[in-house]
């Protein structure tokens, strides 16, 4: 319904801005117009956002100078655009075939299979170990001769020196995935799926819960029990709570599944990174065939080249879930890991600015006022301009890897977080837009391809207590965009 209304406010105001641009002369090239156009204004006042909330930067690529500028210069919040300045600062400093590493080693002695001591794990920051490549290191281990430990897991963790995170600390919801901070040893993004499905048989009064990864640290001690009511809100109707200790995590539900529902699933981040490495080091070995009953506990790396080392996939691939799907955990482990540019480990969120900053220098990137916190933009404190982002663009329509890059955006209509967007518009496929999205603000970055074939760079940053509101707007004005391409209003220099 939400997507239905939004639609439909756009189909009511192409027609005004449409004839407008055309009006205002903005189908052309020229000098660069430095107010918007009326009808972008009015849209933006009819849901309660005035314009001075807004930033726009536009300039076709190749071009002598932008083509729009309104309040580019202003430091606003990009949201998750601040993305778009770790994936292109990373390719440029890492390389598009930049891998990290997980390393194994033995403290203990090998013997027929069987290590009469403890294994150690190091992480280095891997961005992605999914479940299928934490189950493929497990092979590894099995493959190299490793089939039984009879001590303990010892964590590796000490490459990034991180303050002490709190999950809780950006919205107050602790268990939401999205709010999981990087670790140096990040597994399966520390996160829990949790499947809801009616019972197998009619007989069975109990729901069915599926956990993956099956950690033994988080128990069930009850099903809830199946109604017939309305599907709506599943996951309320459950009245689950979670009691996570760190160590081990108990879940309750103290309401019912709704078997009109189906098959459901929600996500939670549980536990503690130690004792979720230690219970997916539990199952898969298991599962590999192999023998482990030990604990776990933190500590280095001995001294000495690793017993067995496992890689990453490439940075060119790992960008494409940070730009396209907006994973902010992913982000802020690539983030650091640009702090390798500037120090030994262990890596600080300072020495990473500090890398992207003294690369902009080097590549007269002018993005004056940025103030990249995390890396991700799941951040109140983030700063940067509409220029900045502009200028950041066009940096990298020019680079080696602007093509692994433009393809990193999500695709308008397609796929990513625009995949259900512009669905009935021209710009369906034509457009490259990393999306932002916090409670105040809104904001757009990338490449639009117009109707005549010219590649704009675009930049909308929207900061308003309404910025939800305003999404269609932003919307439309790419379709504008697409339509005709922006070119400077005749009466900029009143403006001005």
């Amino acid at each position: 319904m939400v997507r239905e209304k939004a639609r439909k406010m756009k189909a009511q105001w192409r027609p005004i801005f449409l004839m407008v641009c055309l009006a205002a002369g903005l189908t052309g090239t020229g000098a660069v117009s430095a107010a918007l156009p009326e009808a972008w204004k009015d849209a933006l006042h009819r849901v309660g956002v005035p314009e001075s909330a807004v930033a726009v930067a536009v300039q076709e690529v190749g071009a002598e100078k932008p083509a729009l500028m309104y309040r580019a210069d202003e430091l606003m919040s990009p949201a998750s655009v601040m993305k778009v300045v770790t994936t292109t600062a990373a390719l440029d400093l890492l390389g598009p075939d930049y891998r990290w590493k997980t390393e194994a080693y033995l403290d203990g002695t090998l013997a027929e299979g069987v290590l009469h001591g403890n294994l150690v794990l190091k992480g280095y920051g891997d961005p992605k170990i999914t479940i299928e490549q934490w189950q493929a290191l497990m092979q590894r281990l099995r493959q190299a001769g490793l089939a039984q430990v009879t001590g303990d897991l010892i964590v590796d963790r000490s490459l990034f020196s991180l303050p002490t995170y709190d999950p809780s600390a950006f919205d107050r919801e602790p268990l939401k995935p999205y709010n999981v901070g990087p670790d140096a040893l990040l597994v399966s993004f520390k996160a829990v799926r949790f499947e809801f499905a009616p019972p197998a048989s009619k007989k069975d009064k109990k729901a069915q819960i599926t956990i993956e990864p099956p950690l033994a640290g988080v128990k069930i001690p009850a099903l809830p029990p199946v109604s017939n009511r309305r599907c709506g809100d599943w996951l309320g109707g459950l009245k689950p709570k979670f009691n996570d200790k760190g160590s081990q995590a108990e879940v309750r539900f103290d309401g019912s599944y709704s078997g009109r529902c189906g098959a459901s699933d929600v996500y939670v981040a549980l536990l503690d990174v130690p004792h979720f490495v230690h219970g997916m080091f539990v199952h898969y070995f298991a599962e590999a065939g192999g023998q482990f009953s030990g604990g776990v506990r933190e500590g280095k790396a001995p001294e000495g080249a690793p017993w067995l080392t496992f890689e990453s996939l490439p940075l060119s691939e790992i960008i494409q879930d940070i730009d396209k799907h907006s994973n902010n955990v992913m982000a802020q482990q690539v983030f650091l890991t640009l702090a390798s540019m500037q120090k030994a480990p262990p890596y600080t969120q300072g020495a990473a600015r500090l890398a992207i900053a003294e690369w902009l220098k080097m590549n007269g990137i002018d993005m004056d006022g940025l103030f990249v916190e995390n890396g991700s933009g799941l951040s109140r404190d983030a700063r940067v301009s509409a220029l900045g982002l502009l200028n950041l663009l066009l940096y990298a329509q020019q680079t080696p890897w602007r093509d692994i890059f433009f393809d990193s955006l999500p695709l308008a209509g397609i796929d990513g977080t625009l995949k259900h967007r512009f669905h009935k518009s021209a710009v369906y496929g034509q457009a490259h837009l990393k999306t932002g999205f916090l409670e105040n603000a809104r904001a757009l970055a990338g490449y639009v391809d117009d109707s005549q074939g010219r590649r704009y760079a675009v930049v909308i940053l929207l900061n308003h207590a309404n910025a939800k509101r305003a999404a269609p707007v932003m919307d439309a004005i790419i379709e504008d965009i697409y339509q005709g391409g922006v070119a400077p209003q005749q009466t900029a220099k009143a403006v001005q």
